[in-house]
């Protein structure tokens, strides 16, 4: 077969101007055709009056050779890939080894759990929060009735923090193994709907995640793998080597126990701060790295429609429409756009007692009124927190914490319109746009939990966006406060084995350990762990002469 890329039909074309076209492109006669399959889907949307369908198609000719001769400097046609996964190893059915275990329950953890069960390494997964069904209780105890838990909420447990979001299964990562085909395949076979295996944007929402994670776990259960909810990982048991690096024996928990491991997944999110620290205590390579900092902004979904597809907003085969900003602001900043969710809602996304932090979330349908975006800062450790591998988190900490007393010391956010914002002043009252954060909104002034250069950088930025998106700085738009989890603070050091720099055996992963953004990169960098940890084992026991 071959891959037929870019082509190009109108908005409302029927559907047998497809083959008609995919002919024309080619040259050839309509029986030279023997079949097709879309392979991707998107749209073009830069000429509102004239939006096109753009297709990626696997077309199948009844003279393929010749096709590719006339089309031979054309980037456009090429023989289809293979886009099947294949596994790197087989675990011997007479393992006597320890198991592997993974450390956490989100996309990365979830997929490095997946691999090596499926490679038949029967992994251990532990997560130190609750299964999906009870963790989205307790995270609505918060939504509801401001009670934090501070072991199951947005940021831990089944699914990750993932759960409670978009779920954009996007990402700009090159993929030449097609993992990332690997991660859509299980999500389909797990219930997630088929499109979103050529969509050119695909989303899932968070009810589909919720029974998607519980099917992927029993699938992982049917494999030999073995969940342990609840468990919290407090320290590592080390074994000192005779050229000054470290090896990994095992893991103690919270409750006193003791698991023997010596290859694990250290998938632990962007938010597990307490491991964070025990990880630097114990001499684990840690890095700083930069990350962002600002509010979520909500706008009508209706307007961002409007703005970006005009006439054609509405169109059911366009969807809610989405944007994407960045600014260079004067005094050196970027501010930009970060998990945009159309059609979606502010929530709660707090994981430690007196803080507050928002994130953006939305169902499959993304048909709630607003759509909701960050509205965030870049900043770095050079410039902006130097005192060392852990100064990020502190900083977080210390604006979460500014926030949670000017939402009023409930869990309630901070707000304030942009008029206000721009003005230099306090909100009193809503206008145009309701916000959707729950527990509630505290109208204030976001300068007393912000940085002041991202108050600076941000006012610039958003005449700057209002022209390039209509109504983007209306006055009535509202900010809450803050976002301070774009990215992990920092970085678990690996080397081209996946494993730390300074302890064999441990294997950092996934977004927490700053190698991934998002659900899509962290599922692929999971398999990608899961892969060199697989072949680590493999080599060790052909090394010792044992049964791996």
């Amino acid at each position: 077969m071959l891959r037929l890329s870019g082509l190009k039909l109108p908005l409302d074309h029927p559907p047998e101007d497809l083959p008609v076209a995919i002919c024309a492109r080619l040259g050839i006669e309509r029986d030279a055709l023997k079949s097709f399959e879309i392979v991707r889907r998107g749209n073009d949307a830069r000429r509102k009056s004239a939006i096109l369908l753009v297709y990626n198609v696997d077309v199948q000719l009844a003279d393929e050779a010749a096709v590719l001769v006339r089309f031979a400097n054309d980037h456009e046609l090429r023989p289809t890939p293979d886009t099947h996964y294949h596994f790197v190893a087989q675990a011997p059915a007479d393992r006597k080894a320890p198991r592997p275990v993974v450390i956490g329950a989100g996309p990365c953890g979830l997929f490095a759990g997946l691999i090596l069960a499926q490679m038949g390494f029967r992994p251990i997964i532990l997560d130190r929060g609750k299964v999906v069904r009870e963790r989205t209780k307790d995270t609505w105890a918060l939504w509801r009735r401001s009670e934090l838990n501070p072991d199951s909420n947005v940021q831990f447990g089944e699914g990750g923090a993932g759960t409670f979001s978009d779920g954009k299964l996007y990402c700009r990562i090159k993929d030449p193994r097609f993992l990332g085909r690997k991660v859509l395949e299980e999500f389909v076979k797990a219930g997630a709907p088929e499109d979103i295996l050529t969509e050119a944007h695909p989303h899932i929402g968070t009810f589909r995640l919720v029974t998607m994670v519980e099917s992927m776990r029993r699938t992982i259960e049917e494999l030999g793998g073995e969940y342990r909810w609840q468990h919290r990982v407090d320290d590592l048991e080390l074994e000192r080597r005779s050229d000054g690096s470290q090896r990994l024996r095992g893991l103690h928990l919270h409750d006193g126990s003791f698991i023997e491991a010596d290859h694990v997944v250290l998938a632990v999110g962007h938010s597990a701060r307490p491991t964070f620290e025990m990880l630097h205590a114990r001499g684990v390579h840690i890095e700083p790295k930069p990350f962002s900092i600002g509010v979520r902004i909500e706008h009508p979904q209706s307007w961002i429609d409007r703005a970006r597809f005009g006439k054609c907003a509405g169109h059911p085969d366009l969807g809610a429409a989405a944007y994407s900003l960045a600014h260079h602001a004067a005094n050196g900043r970027t501010v930009y756009s970060f998990c945009m969710c159309p059609g979606g809602r502010v929530v709660a996304a707090a994981s430690e007692p007196g803080h507050v932090v928002t994130n953006g979330m939305s169902q499959y349908s993304r048909a709630e009124f607003n759509a909701n975006s960050g509205l965030v800062v870049g900043i770095e450790p050079a410039r902006d927190f130097p005192d060392g591998p852990l100064a990020g988190i502190v900083l977080q900490r210390h604006w979460e914490a500014l926030a949670y007393v000017a939402g009023g010391s409930n869990y309630a956010a901070p707000g304030q319109k942009v008029g206000d914002f721009l003005a230099g002043r306090p909100s009193t009252e809503l206008g145009e746009v309701v916000p959707s954060y729950k527990p509630g909104v505290t109208l204030t002034d976001l300068s007393q939990c912000l940085p002041a250069f991202a108050i600076e950088a941000m006012r610039e930025a958003l005449p700057i966006f209002g022209r390039q998106i209509p109504n983007y700085d209306h006055p009535d738009v509202v900010m809450t406060g803050v976002e301070t989890r774009t990215s992990s603070p920092i970085r678990i050091t690996r080397g081209k084995d996946f494993q730390s720099l300074n302890v064999v055996g441990l294997f950092p992963a996934g977004e927490g350990a700053g190698y991934a953004g998002g659900i899509l990169s962290a599922a692929i960098d999971g398999i990608k762990v899961a892969e060199a940890a697989a072949i680590s084992m493999m080599a060790q026991g052909a090394a010792t002469g044992a049964t791996t």
